[in-house]
């Protein structure tokens, strides 16, 4: 990724009810990664968007946050919530200066990104990498969704590398697989992909977990 996309491109996604990324549904890797015992404690759902996986997991019993910079995500992750009878907790925060907030303490056992890591440019990353260490536990676990860069430039890319990278320092990556990330065609991708608008894609993804140290 070679700059951080601006604030207001995910806003005006959010608030045109047209971002790729949104399906309707929890990402079925993080359903799957709940199913398999990923989740335990106090979970922070960072960058939870529409707030599909935060609904998910509150409705699953866990004490859950999702947070987002983009206030019309918020916004509409708090429609999609009472829409769905779900009592879920969303806030509007910076991924980048978690450890400047209240956020920080008494920290999170369980951090889960989908999506949000890959926007991030050589310059913001390392920033964003400190600040989930600082929400996160000694011992917790962050898990990161990332589309690969064996994909189809669904949206930014990242390499096996970079996310080695990225959890070099103050953490123990435990696990850095293979999976799928699902998004919705829109017009701005349609040609490229040489399918109609809404048609449901799965492209190739990173799902790693990281210890904090």
């Amino acid at each position: 990724m070679d700059v951080t996309p601006t604030f207001s491109l995910f806003d005006d996604a959010y608030k045109s009810r047209s971002a790729p990324w949104v399906i309707g549904e929890p990402q079925p890797a993080i359903v799957e990664l709940e199913r398999t015992g990923g989740f335990r404690g106090r979970v922070l759902d960072v960058g939870c968007g529409a707030g599909e996986h935060t609904i998910l997991l509150t409705r699953l019993g866990y004490d859950v946050l999702g947070i987002d910079f983009a206030p019309h995500a918020i916004e509409q992750a708090r429609e999609n919530a009472t829409s769905k009878g779900v009592d879920a907790r969303f806030d509007v925060a910076d991924a980048l200066a978690l450890g400047s907030s209240e956020l920080a303490e008494p920290g999170y056992e369980t951090i889960v990104d989908s999506a949000l890591f890959h926007i991030f440019d050589d310059a913001d990353r390392p920033r964003y990498v400190r600040s989930l260490h600082a929400a996160c536990r000694p011992g917790g676990l962050v898990h990161v969704l990332a589309l690969s860069d064996k994909g189809r430039g669904f949206g930014p890319e990242v390499s096996e590398q970079v996310i080695r990278e990225a959890f070099a320092d103050g953490w123990a990556l435990e696990a850095l697989d293979e999976t799928t990330y699902r998004g919705v065609v829109r017009e701005s991708q349609a040609q490229a992909y040489g399918a109609p608008v809404g048609t449901v894609v799965d492209e190739p993804a990173w799902l790693a977990r990281a210890r904090r140290l």
